[in-house]
């Protein structure tokens, strides 16, 4: 996950599109990014599949029926799509538009079972997102944490966080609980052969 988002991260930090305030930051860096921001890519993500898991766990029954999740998926391609198209010189709308409608194309396909459950548990995940994303982009403190460009997103807030914050953390956990899904059926394989 990180191959895809520490990059983006990177060029969209130098490019202006949103940056970091040193304020709140210990000073490390790596590759113009804070230290802090590299273990969010390993702390939230871990967090967020936990809950994913931990939530299908309790409640075993809870999944969508597959005519809703292709409703849902088609929806969202589309809208995502004309989102891309209206807003093409959008630099943070574009590229989360579209690389959201890649991953959910390629889900859909390949393991459509995951989404059943994961458009709700991405429901619940997004109590933690609204507070966490909230004070990352200025609610309950004085100065933001994360601050945006807004000539490169839509400058639609959800309190004090860009919407395509809401898109860029679904497809974020998307991409790490796909390639979860990928590598346990991986390992199972290999692990349940004798030799």
């Amino acid at each position: 996950m990180m191959l895809v988002f520490i990059p983006w991260d990177i060029i969209f930090t130098k490019n202006g599109i949103w940056g970091f305030n040193e304020t709140y930051f210990s000073g490390v860096y790596l590759s113009n990014l804070p230290m802090e921001e590299w273990l969010f890519f390993i702390c939230i993500p871990f967090a967020c599949v936990f809950t994913h898991y931990s939530l299908i766990y309790f409640f075993p029954k809870m999944a969508l029926e597959e005519k809703n999740v292709t409703l849902i998926t088609h929806i969202f391609t589309a809208v995502l799509l004309l989102i891309s198209v209206i807003y093409y010189d959008k630099w943070y709308t574009l590229i989360n538009s579209i690389y959201a409608i890649i991953l959910l194309v390629l889900v859909k396909l390949l393991s459509a079972e995951i989404l059943k459950t994961f458009y709700l548990t991405f429901l619940v995940i997004l109590i933690p997102f609204f507070i966490v994303n909230g004070v990352l982009t200025g609610s309950f403190i004085e100065e933001s944490i994360v601050w945006y460009n807004n000539d490169e997103n839509l400058g639609i807030r959800l309190g004090t966080i860009p919407i395509e914050d809401a898109v860029y953390a679904f497809t974020m956990l998307l991409t790490v609980l796909v390639l979860t899904d990928y590598f346990d059926k991986k390992w199972t394989k290999v692990t349940s052969h004798p030799k």
